[in-house]
């Protein structure tokens, strides 16, 4: 699968992968990579230029979004949490947020799901306060309530943590071993990349896919992951002696 902007500018080439339902899946790469362009092109929001996009063993493209049925289904079993996720919202309250995309596919339980993970995210006692005076961190629940609210089979985090204290973090860690669904989460942390998943899509600055695989070893290739732009090494010398060692990149 490739991808290209209007203007021009390639992100992603050849890339291609398959994920089985109920994994948890990390995207690695550095900044600019591709890893949020990777993830609209899965959650339907763009089309690739070449090669196709297959949910469940059918095409998904802007014809088959076209079609009521398919569209229904696909937007409620496939959500996607931006990296700020208060783009997300537009409605007065928490608990308009939540409600809305159940709303939207027209189903009847819509206060039973906006009572159920408000509980689940910790949101109740904020159901009635406007999206925009929220946290970084309640904001980020905030969005994962409204996407849990459709019960998707696959969830899509573009690096969730960012912005996010220490105790947030933890608790992202904490919610995603738990949350009923296949989940890809991209993030350039190498740090957390353990707690996230266990296989890793490693993307090449350029967007090439570089990797496919465990987690563990790719941390311990340093020369993969300098590739990739998220070590650099560092030469050192003491009096006659010289050597050199990595650094990683792990900033937000």
């Amino acid at each position: 699968m490739g991808f290209a902007y209007d203007d021009g500018s390639r992100v992603l080439r050849d890339v291609g992968f398959r994920i089985s339902p109920g994994e948890k899946v990390l995207i690695i790469g550095a900044n600019g990579s591709g890893k949020s362009t990777l993830l609209k092109l899965i959650g339907g929001l763009l089309f690739a230029h070449e090669g196709e996009l297959r949910y469940q063993g059918e095409r998904v493209d802007r014809t088959r979004l076209r079609r009521r049925e398919f569209r229904r289904r696909f937007r409620a079993e496939v959500g996607l949490l931006f990296q700020k996720p208060e783009v997300m919202f537009f409605h007065p309250t928490v608990r308009d947020e939540i409600a809305y995309g159940p709303r939207q596919l027209g189903l009847a339980d819509v206060d039973a799901r906006v009572e159920r993970w408000a509980g689940e995210l910790e949101l109740r006692a904020l159901l009635d306060r406007p999206p925009h005076r929220l946290s970084g961190g309640e904001m980020q629940r905030l969005g994962l309530a409204c996407l849990m609210a459709c019960e998707p089979r696959l969830l899509l985090l573009d690096e969730p943590s960012a912005h996010l204290d220490p105790p947030a973090t933890g608790w992202l860690v904490d919610f995603l071993r738990w949350v009923p669904a296949t989940v890809l989460v991209s993030t350039h942390r190498l740090s957390l990349a353990p707690e996230f998943g266990d296989r890793a899509l490693l993307l090449a600055p350029h967007g090439e896919l570089l990797y496919d695989g465990p987690v563990e070893p790719l941390l311990a290739d340093g020369e993969r992951l300098l590739a990739a732009g998220l070590l650099h090494r560092h030469e050192h010398r003491h009096g006659p002696l010289e050597h050199s060692h990595y650094h990683v990149h792990d900033w937000d």
